[in-house]
Parts: structure tokens; C-alpha cells; sequence
């Protein structure tokens, strides 16, 4: 089977697919991407199906070697990237010729970036998922990230769609450039907060403390004043969700967030802006604004739109 020579592994760079999904009541998390909309798009500009596995590339990017003539394509964080010395392009396929090595340089704007390649990477999956969820050890190649030395192999390349996507005319997610603004919903555990709670998450930025991961983003701002105490019996913790533990001080849920939590929840981020907060790393600036239902669902719904216009192009 042909595969990718991991040359440099960079800070964190982890194999993730769409996640396991369905088994958060049997206690098994989700993984997957941080920025689920950069995933697909990398996914469908070279073909694969939107659940191929990609490498998530975290910060600072690696090195990787080819074993045979592969379509690539990387979206979300904006890296300078080489072929063998020579300028490849983002947001674009692009072949990478046998025995090539492609090289993450210098990173401009947000915090992660995907790399699909043709066929997928192939390794095994676990509970229907190749997605790598780093606290538990499961998925991926080893429940790790990779690392210098690893042959990562790859699926068949003719298994992907023979017409690949162009770039898309206009971003689908734009880029934070160290700050972030994510609509919210209130609760589902709003009335264990002070009155004025919701209005003091919306009233300065919080910072993304330096002990953030991808379970999820801890945030230094304004403290958040419980009325009920800090602890509630152990509920499901949905992508995206703030959680407040008794500092006062939320923590944003996210793609590797554990199944349950006993932290009251005074606000859950939309789907819509989950991959932007995906963009964002430590020491970066999110703020939250509080939406309306109707206009969580037209953010999605449009969001949604603009990547199924890349997934089936036209003439496809």
C-alpha cells in the first residue's frame, strides 16, 4: 500500500475524520477536526468523500514525503507551502509527484490547517472512526500525534471522484487574525447564573489560556457569577459548549471535549461558528454575542450551502 513518510512531524499534527458520532452514551468521545467546514472543503477539493481522513496540521506544520503521484489540497490556516522548494498553492489542488516532499513554512493566519489527499488516509478505524482523540489513546496511529518516522498509509487514489472541485469564489470561513467573535444560544443551564451573567460574557474579550487543547479552550476574562452553585449532576456536553466551573472563568467545548460534565452551562457556541473558534489557539482573543435561534439556523444553513456548492460542482 502506498503511503507518506513523516520527515518532520510539527507541534501537533493528528490524523482526523468526521468523528465518531452516535456513541457519546456508551461513553466513546467524538474527536474529529477542529474546523469542520476546512476539513471538508481540503476533503472535496480533491475528491474524497467529506468523512476521508486528513491530517489536521496544528500551529506549526510538518514535512512528508511521497511515495506515489498524489492530488493534495490544504485548507483553513494560511501556511507557506513548498514542493520540493517550489511554491505550492492553498485552498487549491495540486499534484505532488512521486517521491516529493511537501513542507508546512511559515504560518500567517489561524491555528490549523488540513491536508487531503486522494484516497484518504487509510489507517485502521476504531468504532467506525480513524479520527485521533489524543486524551484516550484511541484512533489515528496510535491514539498520538504523528511523529518523525511514521508511515501513514494512504486509500486508492481511484476511489476518489475522477472531477475534482475548483477553489471556491469566495471564503467560506474567514480567517481570525488573533481574534474571534462566536454567536451563542443561551443555556441549557442559564438559570444556575446571576442575572447579569450572560451580559458580562458579552462585555470584553476572553483569552485562550496556554493549558487550551482540543478537549477544549480555557478563558481568562470577565468571571461569570453562579447562583446555584457549580456543580450539577453529570449531563451530555455538546460540541461548543461553555462551561463554568466554580473560578468563574468558562471553558469552551470542543472536538475532543469529554462525553459527560458535572459544570452548569450557561451558553453554547452555534454550529456555524465552531470552525472559526477551531481557527483560534492559545493566546489568542475570542468574544461571544448572543443570537436567536432563527438566526443560528440561517448562519448554518448558508454555511452548509456554500460547502455543498464545492462538494457537488457543477457538471459533476
Amino acid at each position: 500500500m502506498a503511503g507518506l513518510h513523516v520527515i518532520t512531524a510539527g507541534m501537533q499534527t493528528t490524523v482526523q475524520d468526521r468523528g465518531r458520532w452516535g456513541l457519546q452514551s456508551r461513553g466513546v468521545p467524538v474527536a474529529g477536526p477542529m474546523d469542520r467546514c476546512s476539513h471538508r472543503l481540503a476533503n472535496a477539493l480533491v475528491g474524497n468523500d467529506a468523512d476521508a481522513a486528513t491530517l489536521e496540521v496544528t500551529l506549526v506544520g510538518p514535512e512528508l514525503e511521497f511515495d506515489d503521484e498524489r492530488v493534495v489540497a490544504i485548507a483553513g490556516a494560511e501556511f507557506e507551502l513548498t514542493v520540493d522548494g517550489r511554491s505550492a498553492p492553498t485552498t487549491a489542488a495540486f499534484v505532488v509527484a512521486a517521491g516529493s516532499r511537501l513542507r508546512f513554512g511559515r504560518r500567517s493566519r489561524g491555528a490549523r490547517a488540513y491536508l487531503a489527499i486522494a484516497g484518504g488516509i487509510a489507517v485502521p478505524k476504531i468504532f467506525g472512526s480513524r479520527a485521533t482523540h489524543l486524551a484516550s489513546a484511541m484512533g489515528g496511529i496510535g491514539g498520538r500525534a504523528i511523529k518523525a518516522g511514521d508511515e501513514l498509509p494512504l486509500g486508492d487514489a481511484m476511489r476518489s471522484r475522477r472531477m475534482l472541485s475548483a477553489r471556491p469564489r469566495s471564503p467560506i470561513l474567514t480567517l481570525p487574525e488573533g481574534h474571534a467573535t462566536v454567536r451563542v444560544l443561551p443555556g441549557p443551564q442559564q438559570e444556575y447564573f446571576a442575572s447579569g451573567a450572560l451580559a458580562a460574557l458579552q462585555s470584553a474579550p476572553y483569552r485562550i489560556a496556554s493549558n487550551s487543547d482540543r478537549m477544549g479552550f480555557r478563558l481568562e476574562g470577565p468571571a461569570l457569577t453562579h447562583v446555584r452553585g457549580a456543580d450539577i449532576i453529570s449531563d451530555a456536553t455538546p460540541l461548543g459548549a461553555l462551561q463554568v466551573p466554580a473560578s468563574g472563568q468558562p471553558i469552551l467545548l470542543m472536538a475532543d471535549r469529554q462525553t459527560t460534565g458535572g459544570y452548569p452551562k450557561i451558553a453554547t457556541a452555534i454550529s456555524a461558528d465552531i470552525s472559526l473558534a477551531g481557527q483560534l489557539g492559545p493566546g489568542d482573543m475570542i468574544s461571544f454575542a448572543v443570537c436567536s435561534p432563527p438566526e443560528a439556523m440561517a448562519a448554518l444553513i448558508a454555511q452548509e450551502q456554500a460547502l455543498l456548492t464545492v462538494e457537488a460542482p457543477a457538471g459533476s
